[in-house]
């Protein structure tokens, strides 16, 4: 099959395409941003803004299916607006362009952060209290395709919500907390039992595939997909610490103290100096609140993952100590314009 993948040379979408070619499918990566790789036989990069569907129209003509990863999802630089326009007006964008190409079949990533302040335990059932942009643009983005899906002739979407997900290449709240074990500059707060549901990102895209295969699947699959069972926040800590060899500390700071003597320095950085630093006081305080959520929609499905969550964190580990120490993070954040394409000529490598 030819697949067309928004967001396609981000984290996740560059595990997503290269799993589709592994398959032995053909894909075209849409972004606005280019691969920072040598793109392999069978695939190729389209440059494109998935608010601009005349784009997709162009990029995605002769696909089977649309995996639609591409999102504004980082907690900072991102105005609300921009977060609707992305995640609800684009998701609109990939239908419209889907229905003109007559392409019946849809992937859409959302969040568990649909969840909010809604009490656990979080099953793909429970109600929805979004507290933030990012999780009230994702939900109205499954709403656009749940409504997309219902009008019938055949169209199908997989939904899937992941929790915080990392793995190699990814340079976000993993690779902080990896990068501060490492260099010894790990603060060990509160009492760290509260639960943090991670999901492993070779898992997710396994998992993923899996539904997307299924013969017998409904017009709306919807799944929380989380790795279980969950660690609490020192269980990860310590996956990491045996990981890199070390032994983890035996002293705890208190909340308060870690946010008068850690958090509120960066937090004045950060407002001189308006760059996104990894530790803050809100972030100080989102790793002691607990985010558990439950996946049974995925246990149902019989899903085995490739790997459990420790061996996750260790091959995480592993690409820090080999590769990723010595890199430095590109935060993507879509800009608020719209973004059109100089030329319609992709960059191809192979038969795509």
């Amino acid at each position: 099959m030819k697949i067309g993948v928004t967001g396609g040379t981000g984290f996740i979408g560059r595990w997503m395409c290269e799993r589709l070619l592994a398959d032995g499918h053909q894909v075209i990566l849409f972004d606005l941003w280019e691969p920072d790789w040598q793109l392999e036989p069978g695939s190729a990069y389209f440059f494109g803004d998935i608010r601009d569907k005349d784009a997709m129209v162009e990029a995605f003509d002769g696909c089977d299916a649309i995996f639609n990863l591409a999102a504004a999802h980082h907690d900072f630089g991102i105005d609300e607006e921009t977060f609707f326009a992305v995640n609800e007006f684009g998701s609109k964008m990939v239908c419209e362009a889907a229905d003109e190409l007559g392409i019946t079949d849809v992937v859409f990533y959302s969040t568990v952060a649909i969840f909010g302040d809604a009490a656990e335990p979080h099953t793909e059932d429970a109600p929805t209290s979004p507290i933030n942009p990012y999780g009230a643009s994702k939900l109205a983005g499954e709403k656009v395709f749940e409504a997309w899906a219902a009008t019938g002739g055949g169209r199908r979407v997989v939904v899937i919500r992941p929790t915080i997900t990392f793995g190699p290449r990814n340079f976000a709240n993993m690779y902080s907390l990896i990068r501060q074990i490492d260099s010894g500059k790990y603060l060990n707060v509160g009492n760290g039992r509260n639960i943090k549901s991670l999901s492993y990102v070779e898992n997710l895209v396994d998992l993923t595939v899996f539904i997307w295969n299924k013969p017998d699947r409904k017009p709306v699959e919807t799944l929380n997909f989380i790795d279980k069972p969950d660690f609490n926040a020192h269980e990860t800590a310590g996956a990491i610490f045996r990981s890199l060899g070390k032994k983890p500390p035996k002293i705890k700071a208190p909340l308060w103290f870690a946010l008068l003597t850690v958090g509120l320095p960066f937090d004045i950085l950060i407002k001189l100096t308006g760059k996104n630093f990894p530790i803050s006081s809100m972030r100080l305080r989102k790793m002691c609140t607990q985010t558990k959520f439950e996946a049974e929609r995925v246990k149902a499905s019989g899903y085995q993952p490739l790997c459990s969550l420790e061996e996750g964190i260790d091959r995480m580990v592993k690409w820090y100590k080999a590769e990723g120490h010595a890199q430095q993070a590109v935060w993507r954040r879509p800009p608020k314009e719209v973004q059109r394409r100089a030329t319609s000529k992709p960059q191809t490598v192979g038969a795509a």
